[in-house]
C-alpha cells in the first residue's frame, strides 16, 4: 500500500461511524476528554480500565495548604497528552452499568493511556478493575510527588461515596 492509501485508510478510521465494539474490534479516532478518566470517541463513551481520576469538583490539597481542582486539572493533564499523538485507539474490555465502553486506550505514538494517567499521578490505580497492573506506575508517581500525590486528597471512590452518602466501593 502506498502511503497516499495508507493516508486514506487512516482519515477513514478517525471519521467513520462507530458499531457496536466487541472483543478485538478497537474503537479509534480522535478523543474528547469527558472527565480525568473518562473519554468520547465517535459518540462512544469510554471509561478507562483500571484507573479512578478524581471528579471534577473534587478539591485537593497542595504542600503549601492551599487547596486546587485536582479533577479538573487531571482532566486538562489528559486533554494535553492526547493532543500530542492522535488519533487514540481503545481496546474493548466490556461495557459497565452505564453502558460505557470500559478500554485500555492508547495513543497513535503506542503510550498507554491508563498507565499515564496512573504514572502522571492524574489518577490512581483502581486494584478492584486493574488487579494492581499500575501498581508499579502508582508507586513511581507518589515517591515523585506528582499530581494528587504532591498533596492531600481523598481517593476518587471514596469522595463519590461521601458525596452520595454511602459507603464507597474501593
Amino acid at each position: 500500500m502506498n502511503s497516499f492509501h495508507a493516508l486514506l485508510a487512516l482519515a477513514a478510521l478517525a471519521i467513520a461511524p462507530f458499531g457496536c465494539a466487541r472483543a478485538g474490534e478497537p474503537l479509534v479516532g480522535r478523543a474528547s476528554v469527558i472527565d480525568g478518566d473518562t473519554i468520547d470517541i465517535g459518540g462512544k463513551r469510554i471509561r478507562l480500565n483500571g484507573v479512578d481520576a478524581p471528579e471534577s469538583w473534587q478539591k485537593c490539597g497542595d504542600v503549601d495548604g492551599g487547596t486546587y481542582r485536582c479533577g479538573k486539572e487531571a482532566a486538562f493533564a489528559l486533554d494535553r497528552f492526547l493532543a500530542a499523538s492522535r488519533p487514540t485507539r481503545c481496546e474493548f474490555i466490556e461495557r459497565d452499568r452505564y453502558q460505557r465502553y470500559v478500554s485500555v486506550c492508547f495513543r497513535a505514538d503506542g503510550r498507554e493511556v491508563n498507565r499515564w494517567l496512573v504514572e502522571s499521578g492524574n489518577a490512581v490505580d483502581w486494584k478492584t478493575y486493574s488487579k494492581g497492573a499500575y501498581a508499579d506506575a502508582q508507586e513511581a508517581a507518589q515517591s515523585a510527588g506528582v499530581g494528587v500525590w504532591r498533596g492531600s486528597f481523598q481517593l476518587p471512590c471514596e469522595a463519590r461515596a461521601e458525596r452520595a452518602n454511602h459507603e464507597p466501593s474501593c
